[in-house]
């Protein structure tokens, strides 16, 4: 497995878009298909923030990450985010997203971030055991959510 920044395998940029809208467009319906993939090539460039980093296994996209610097409207005062962590189903419970988590933790670093958020529908125990703690849970978007946070 490779993590690399989207920008070095854009032929993966669409794929990505549709799975992303597939997972999270009840979060954002107007966010079209079209508009996912404008914005994940605004992330694609670098290493900084933002950006996003994806999981290669040879020619295949195994997953994502992406550290940005809003995430949640409605949490403004929250910044930087860890967003857009995904792993493709047949890939899942195989150390994929702990490793995308970790290079966005070491690129947020990198950066002089010092604390991270996030926010999550179900994986809340995942990012636990990667050192997250809850800050609260809330409704987003209609949608019971839980922001976390880590001191890196």
């Amino acid at each position: 497995m490779n993590i690399i920044p989207l920008g070095e395998r854009m032929e993966f940029i669409e794929e990505l878009a549709a799975l992303h809208h597939s997972e999270w467009g009840h979060l954002n319906p107007s966010l079209t298909l079209e508009k996912r993939i404008g914005k994940l090539a605004s992330l694609a460039g670098g290493r900084s923030i933002p950006s996003i980093f994806i999981a290669t296994s040879g020619n295949e996209l195994i997953g994502s990450a992406a550290l940005v610097l809003e995430d949640m409207q409605s949490r403004p005062d929250l910044s930087p985010w860890l967003a857009a962590v995904y792993v493709k189903e047949k890939y899942r419970s195989q150390g994929v997203a702990s490793a995308l988590v970790a290079k966005c933790e070491y690129e947020a670093k990198r950066s002089k971030v010092d604390t991270l958020y996030l926010y999550t529908e179900f994986a809340s125990k995942l990012y636990e055991r990667l050192g997250w703690r809850s800050l609260e849970p809330c409704m987003y978007r209609d949608v019971s959510v839980n922001i976390m946070y880590k001191e890196i």
